[in-house]
């Protein structure tokens, strides 16, 4: 009954407020059913989308093209509203927020050290990479590279990367659940090299201004890859990938086929 209350309360707010422009970018049914319900005199997205969001629409621009990279779907749709040559550009307000990642990381990186983030975690089953990669991988990175290297995710991933430090030889930190999203940002604008499963803190990463690293399986990077020319995907690319499937039944091989090596030597690049 919390969970109805507040959906209703979120509804009497958002028919409450009159809107000149709603925008949908996903395309899915629950935004279409936000844009049908907003009161807003143009609702704006795109013809044909998935899920029949567009029924809810009365500004239809033509269907995108599925192998597009989602930031310049979105950067289309700035250009129907008149914005010329639109920057993709990001500016996270997160001043305060690096101050306090630098103090935290005060007597934990020494001076000349290399900063390495490492985001292991992703909801998907299938885009994980093996633990016992991550721990080899950092390992390599602290004996080679002389890095720093800090593992984040959310509280409920503190145990994962836990897993990952006991398989170490080195010594690592585990950030999971420690930090803020903005702190998390701020984290990797601070770091040398963020290094990530295809998920949320990927982007993150990329909008702060780091240089990602992303490992990638079953999705398509040029659909929802790091944005940007400084970043590095690394992929198998066996044939059945991508498959945007949550469950394989062949190893997830477009995964584990990724070597610690084939990783180091992006990173050295």
């Amino acid at each position: 009954m919390r969970g109805l209350s507040r959906i209703i309360r979120f509804v009497r707010e958002l028919r409450g407020t009159h809107y000149d422009i709603a925008i949908d970018f996903q395309g899915l049914l629950k935004s279409g059913i936000l844009i049908g319900l907003a009161r807003a005199d143009r609702k704006i997205g795109f013809d044909r989308s998935r899920e029949l969001s567009f029924l809810f629409l009365n500004e239809k621009l033509p269907p995108y093209d599925v192998e597009k990279h989602a930031l310049e779907r979105y950067l289309d749709v700035a250009r129907y509203l008149g914005a010329t040559d639109p920057s993709p550009a990001c500016t996270l307000p997160i001043d305060k927020e690096r101050e306090t990642m630098k103090n935290r990381l005060v007597g934990i990186r020494d001076q000349g050290r290399m900063l390495i983030v490492v985001n292991p975690v992703a909801r998907w089953t299938t885009k994980l990479w093996p633990e016992k990669n991550f721990a080899e991988l950092a390992d390599r990175l602290i004996q080679e590279k002389k890095a720093t290297v800090i593992f984040t995710g959310s509280g409920e991933d503190r145990a994962l990367n836990d897993r990952i430090l006991s398989m170490m030889g080195e010594k690592a930190m585990n950030w999971a659940g420690e930090t803020t999203l903005k702190e998390l940002a701020a984290l990797a604008s601070l770091s040398d090299i963020f290094i990530t499963t295809d998920t949320g803190p990927m982007h993150l990463a990329a909008a702060a201004g780091t240089r990602v690293l992303a490992l990638f399986g079953p999705t398509a990077p040029w659909r929802t890859g790091p944005y940007g020319p400084s970043h590095t995907v690394v992929r198998t690319g066996i044939d059945c990938s991508p498959c945007y499937q949550r469950q394989c039944d062949i190893n997830v091989q477009c995964m584990s086929g990724i070597s610690v090596e084939e990783v180091m030597r992006k990173i050295s690049t």
